[in-house]
C-alpha cells in the first residue's frame, strides 16, 4: 500500500492507539487498498480532548498575543505548502478527485485559508471599549476563544473543509480535535506532519480516527466546547440534537439541492462552460452544486441540448490524468446510491438525454456517467433529494417569478447560480433566492465571505470574519 500510518497525533507527539484495529482505504479508481491508518477508541478521544484542554491553559498557546498566534499559523501554512503536491495526490488516491481540482483545492487552498485567518487575527482587536448607553460609563467588550473545538470532517474536500474549521479556530486561540471521515483518513496525517514541522505547541492540534461511533463520542464529550461539522443533513440533525441538549455551540454545513436559473437572455455556450464547475465539480460530490437546472419554456429544448452536450463531452477516467474532468465516486456504496437515484428518475418518467449508466470503456473503478434528466417537474425525487453524484435535472419554468418559486421550493438552501447576459438583472434575481450563497454567471467560494446554508442546509457560517466569530465568546466588562 502507498500510504501507511500506525500512530495518532495527540498532544504534539505520535501516540500509539489503544487498539490494534486499522482503517483500510480503498482506491475508488482501482478498487484496491491504497493505504491504512490506525483506528481510535474512546480512550484515544479522551486523551486528545485532555491534551486540547491542557493547551488552552498553557502559556505556549493560551497566553499568546494574536500576533504570535498569527506567526504560528503562517509557519503552519508554509509547512503545508511544502507538501501541497503530495497532499493533493493522497486526496486523489483516496476519493477520486480529479488532480486538476485536488492540487488547487486540497494542495494550495488550506495554506491560503490559514494565511487569511492569520491576517484577521492580527487586525481584529481583542478588546473594544464602548461608551455605555447612558453615557456615564464604559463597557469593554472582550473576545475570548470559545475553547476546545471538535471538527468532524467529510470525505469530499477533506483538506479544504478541515481548514475551514481549524484556521479560524486556531486564529481565535482555540484548540482542536479533528476526526476525519474513514474514506479519507490518510490525508489528515499530512496536516499532522505540517503542524509538527511548524512547531505548533503540544495539544493545539490533535487527530483521532474512526467511524460514526467515535464521531458521536467526540461530539458529546464533556471536554468539548464547540462542534463544527460538514456532512449530510441526517448526520447534522443528530449532531445538532446532541449539541442542543448540551447547550453546546455548533456550526453545521450540510446538504444542498441548489438551483441554476438560466434566464432567457443567457448565452448557452457560456452557461454550459460554467456549469462544468458549478454543477459537476468533483464528480458531482460537492454540497453547493447547482444540480437543478431551471430553463425558460421558450428555450427549454435548447437548454437541455446544451447541458446534455456538456455532460457527454466531459472526459471520464483516471483522476490522476490532468485531462480527466470526472473521476470515480468515493465508494462502491456511494455509486450504488447514485445509481438507485438514476433508476428512480427513469421510473418517474424522465427522459435520459445524457449518461444514465457506467462508462463502457472503464472495467474497474466506481464510475458513473455524467447523467442529465429532462421532462420532469420539481416534485420528482431526483429534483428534490440530494444525490451527491454527477446527475443533473433540467426543469422548465414560465416567467421569472415561476423560476424563483421553483428555486425556493426546496428543503435546502446552500448554493445556486443565475445565468444571464445582464449582470444587473442577475443580481436582482439573486437577492430573491432563499439560499446562503448564489453566483451570477459562475460559482466559486470566497474565503473572505461567509458560507453556509438555510433550511436543511445547516446552521451558522464558515469563512470570512464571520467564520472567526464562530470560535469566539464575548465578555462585557463594565467600568466607570
Amino acid at each position: 500500500m502507498k500510504y501507511t500510518r500506525s500512530q495518532l497525533f495527540i498532544d504534539g507527539r505520535w501516540h500509539t492507539p489503544s487498539t490494534s484495529e486499522t482503517i483500510t482505504v480503498i482506491s475508488p479508481t482501482t478498487e484496491q487498498p491504497v493505504g491504512s491508518a490506525p483506528d481510535s477508541t474512546p480512550a484515544d478521544v479522551d486523551a486528545a480532548v485532555a491534551a486540547a484542554r491542557g493547551a488552552l491553559r498553557a502559556t505556549q498557546w493560551g497566553a499568546l498575543e494574536p500576533v504570535e498566534r498569527a506567526a504560528a499559523l503562517r509557519r503552519f501554512a508554509d509547512a503545508l505548502d511544502r507538501r501541497r503536491e503530495e497532499t493533493a495526490a493522497v486526496v486523489t488516491d483516496e476519493n477520486g478527485m480529479p488532480s486538476a481540482i485536488s492540487l488547487a483545492a486540497e494542495g494550495s487552498g488550506p495554506a491560503a485559508t490559514l494565511r487569511y485567518y492569520a491576517d484577521l487575527a492580527e487586525k481584529i482587536p481583542v478588546e473594544t471599549p464602548r461608551t455605555s448607553a447612558n453615557g456615564r460609563s464604559t463597557t469593554i467588550v472582550r473576545r475570548e476563544p470559545i475553547g476546545v473545538v471538535a471538527a468532524i470532517i467529510p470525505w469530499n474536500f477533506p483538506q479544504s473543509l478541515t481548514m475551514f474549521k481549524v484556521a479560524p479556530a486556531l486564529a481565535a486561540g482555540c484548540t482542536v480535535v479533528i476526526k476525519p471521515a474513514p474514506e479519507t483518513v490518510l490525508d489528515v496525517f499530512q496536516l499532522a506532519d505540517a503542524a509538527e514541522e511548524a512547531g505548533l505547541p503540544a495539544g493545539v492540534l490533535n487527530i483521532v480516527t474512526g467511524g460514526r461511533e467515535i464521531g458521536s463520542y467526540l461530539v458529546g464529550h464533556p471536554g468539548v466546547d464547540k462542534v463544527a461539522f460538514t456532512g449530510s443533513t441526517a448526520a447534522g440533525r443528530a449532531i445538532g440534537e446532541t449539541c442542543g441538549r448540551l447547550l453546546r455551540p455548533v456550526t453545521l454545513e450540510l446538504g444542498g439541492k441548489s438551483a441554476a436559473i438560466v434566464l432567457d437572455d443567457a448565452d448557452l455556450v457560456s452557461v454550459a462552460r460554467g456549469m462544468s464547475w458549478a454543477s459537476l465539480l468533483n464528480n458531482g460530490q460537492t454540497c453547493y452544486l447547482s444540480s437543478r437546472i431551471l430553463a425558460p419554456r421558450s428555450r427549454y429544448r435548447e437548454t437541455v441540448e446544451a447541458v446534455a452536450h456538456l455532460a457527454s463531452s466531459l472526459t471520464v477516467g483516471d483522476p490522476t490524468d490532468p485531462a480527466t474532468r470526472v473521476g470515480p465516486l468515493v465508494s462502491e456504496r456511494q455509486r450504488r446510491s447514485v445509481e438507485a437515484y438514476i433508476e428512480t428518475g427513469k421510473r418517474d418518467g424522465a427522459t435520459v438525454v445524457a449518461g444514465g449508466g457506467r462508462p463502457k470503456h472503464l472495467d474497474r473503478g466506481w464510475f458513473v456517467e455524467p447523467t442529465v434528466f429532462a421532462d420532469l417537474d420539481n416534485s420528482a425525487t431526483v429534483a428534490r433529494e440530494e444525490i451527491f453524484g454527477p446527475v443533473l435535472t433540467v426543469l422548465p419554468y414560465g416567467d421569472v417569478d415561476d423560476a424563483v418559486a421553483i428555486a425556493n421550493d426546496s428543503d435546502y438552501g446552500l448554493g445556486g447560480t443565475i445565468w444571464t447576459s445582464d449582470p444587473d438583472r442577475g443580481l436582482d434575481l439573486a437577492r430573491r433566492i432563499e439560499t446562503g450563497s448564489v453566483g451570477v454567471n459562475f460559482f466559486d467560494l470566497d474565503i473572505g465571505a461567509p458560507f453556509g446554508g438555510v433550511k436543511a442546509s445547516g446552521l451558522g457560517r464558515e469563512l470570512g470574519p464571520e467564520g472567526l466569530s464562530a470560535y469566539v465568546t464575548l465578555k462585557s466588562i463594565y467600568t466607570r
